[in-house]
């Protein structure tokens, strides 16, 4: 499994490092261009352009090579969004190895709050193990080519890693002790078709009230109550240009709350 994907990886990185230099020097805007005029003009029955003669034979050979669909320049990233309007993302979550009971119903928590979500036992499975499980679960499970997003649990108890492994986007979640979770009201979570559609939006909705109480009498003038709601907290940590077994991954972002700079960043739109 891991041989196969190493030249995936390889090539994503290559096609990746080639399109930014075309976009720096606007070779792609510029190849795309001499190819259209070449196309219109064998359609239309026309000579081709006089500047183009030199360089017809090598660009009416990639044009025989391409369709409707690679014609047209897209970004690298258009391969893993291409269609994810056809099939909702599926999100894996699992935890470390042996997981404290708090952290097991943590990730009972997180099955609720992301409704496509799937649970994993990880057992004694290192992080490339559990990415290579999901790939077969994949592969078995789901029938076609679609976008599939696995959002993994790994750290401590409470502080919560998820990263999306497709869409090469890293959120870590900070998570307080919860015993019951049927109280929670997500608003305007969103977490889909990234970098085309919203960056990373969470909110939870009137956390504080939605906390629930049982009223329990002790006598005829006493009154317990008792919390058996959820304390929960969601935050966007760290965003990261890679897969939770990439070390060597770039942050593309990361909060740092606790510099002298962060109101004004924050106040000046970061």
């Amino acid at each position: 499994m891991v041989r196969r994907t190493i030249p995936l990886k390889k090539e994503y990185l290559y096609r990746k490092n080639l399109e930014g230099k075309e976009r720096l020097e606007g070779k792609e805007h510029l190849l795309y261009e001499k190819k259209r005029k070449i196309r219109q003009a064998l359609e239309e029955g026309k000579s081709i352009p006089t500047e183009l003669r030199n360089e017809e034979e090598a660009l009416h050979r990639q044009i025989d090579l391409e369709d409707d669909h690679t014609a047209i320049p897209r970004p690298i990233s258009d391969d893993e969004y291409a269609k994810a309007t056809e099939r909702e993302p599926k999100i894996l979550i699992t935890t470390s190895r042996d997981p404290s009971q708090p952290l097991s119903l943590q990730r009972l928590e997180l099955k609720l709050v992301f409704l496509n979500a799937e649970r994993m036992n990880r057992s004694g499975q290192v992080v490339y193990r559990s990415l290579d499980s999901s790939d077969v679960m994949e592969d078995s499970r789901i029938i076609g080519s679609c976008v599939h997003v696995q959002i993994l649990i790994f750290t401590t108890d409470k502080h919560l890693r998820l990263l999306m492994r497709l869409l090469n986007l890293a959120v870590l979640v900070s998570l307080r002790m919860s015993s019951w979770f049927m109280s929670i009201v997500v608003y305007g979570l969103v977490i889909s078709h990234l970098p085309f559609g919203p960056t990373a939006y969470f909110g939870l909705h009137n956390v504080v009230s939605s906390i629930m109480f049982v009223k329990k009498q002790g006598g005829p003038k006493s009154i317990e109550l008792k919390e058996i709601g959820p304390r929960f907290e969601l935050r966007l940590y760290q965003i990261k240009l890679g897969t939770v077994e990439q070390k060597e991954a770039q942050n593309e972002w990361v909060l740092r709350p606790y510099m002298k700079t962060t109101k004004k960043r924050r106040y000046l739109g970061d």
